[in-house]
């Protein structure tokens, strides 16, 4: 009898994806991200049960910038990053805004969005040249977004003599300091510029109109942990994409927007309804399927060859990324 009821919970176990051994792993993934929205796939895999059903669970922490959520992902405290691929190249070529004790050896293993970035100033701040002479904030002034708001800035006729940049964290310390009109415009990420207009700001540009295709938001990880850690970075490859697809099925709005609110509990029931419009746009949106884009990442790449310091010519996106994790996953 004992042994039928031992076969009996393997046999429930593994209807639900679970193995013995991995239900019972006692360390979770330890996952950092930015703070926001865009993390709604994370939490609609939390909330309901993907993660689980596919053998892993997740720690998430929030990150203050990507100094901090690079130098530490690099150096093993965290096994995976969402975090823009400009990071994972910048890293990579040694080009970051962070020293790290180790040599960096990450990679993007999978797609997410197009960065979802927005240029948004003060109220009376109406066009990208009335920013003439005033201050701008980035996060870090050689990684991710600086050279996206860059380019923004000249494409609407500004030098770079013509305003200053300046250092302000991750995009909620962004978001924060741009209401507090501490600096005259910022680059915005999803829904954040949903509260700002709210509140009299202004968009002055959007980046995938100005920049056509772009990589932003990537699942980052080392090379090492991916090797030692197949299954567990296969699992939540698995669990990340059933949970866009859970998002963009039309039947679950509703709750959707209740999982959203429950994680981010400052935005209104109008303003959730509008994050889920852009976030949920149907060809502006999550990218489906968490696909990577390798066009995307070439305009980062040509970016960042403009831009960045030391200067680089780089052009191989294959360098900064491995999707045979991804395909893995995506098999049966």
């Amino acid at each position: 009898m004992r042994k039928m009821i031992h076969a009996a919970m393997i046999a429930c176990l593994a209807a639900f994806g679970l193995t013995a051994a991995s239900a019972q792993s006692a360390k979770p993934i330890e996952v950092i991200v930015f703070p926001g929205g865009f993390n709604w796939p994370i939490w609609v895999a939390q909330d309901k049960g993907y993660f689980e059903k596919n053998g892993v669970s997740v720690k998430v922490t929030p990150t203050p910038n990507s100094q901090f959520q690079l130098k530490n992902l690099i150096e093993g405290k965290f096994d995976i990053a969402m975090t823009a691929i400009d990071n994972v190249v910048a890293y990579s070529e040694g080009q970051g805004a962070a020293k790290t004790d180790v040599q960096p050896d990450i990679f993007a293993f999978m797609g997410g969005d197009n960065g979802f970035l927005r240029l948004v100033a003060v109220p009376d701040v109406k066009a990208i040249s009335d920013l003439k002479g005033k201050q701008v904030s980035v996060d870090a002034l050689t990684t991710g977004y600086a050279f996206v708001l860059r380019k923004l800035l000249e494409n609407g006729g500004l030098k770079p003599g013509d305003f200053e940049f300046v250092s302000a964290g991750g995009v909620v310390q962004r978001y924060q300091a741009l209401l507090k009109k501490e600096h005259a415009a910022t680059l915005l990420i999803s829904p954040f510029e949903v509260n700002a207009e709210a509140e009299g700001f202004n968009r002055l540009a959007n980046a995938d109109e100005a920049l056509g295709r772009y990589q932003g938001l990537v699942g980052a990880t080392r090379r090492s942990w991916a090797k030692e850690n197949e299954k567990e970075l296969i699992g939540y490859i698995r669990a990340y994409t059933a949970a866009l697809d859970w998002l963009y099925d039309p039947a679950n709005k509703a709750e959707a927007i209740a999982i959203l609110r429950k994680n981010a509990p400052n935005l209104s029931e109008t303003l959730a309804a509008r994050s889920y419009d852009v976030l949920l746009h149907p060809s502006k949106g999550f990218t489906r399927g968490a696909v990577l884009d390798p066009e995307g990442v070439k305009t980062v790449l040509q970016l960042r060859s403009q831009y960045a310091e030391p200067k680089k010519e780089l052009t191989d996106p294959g360098k900064y990324y491995d999707l045979s994790y991804y395909d893995k996953a995506k098999k049966n």
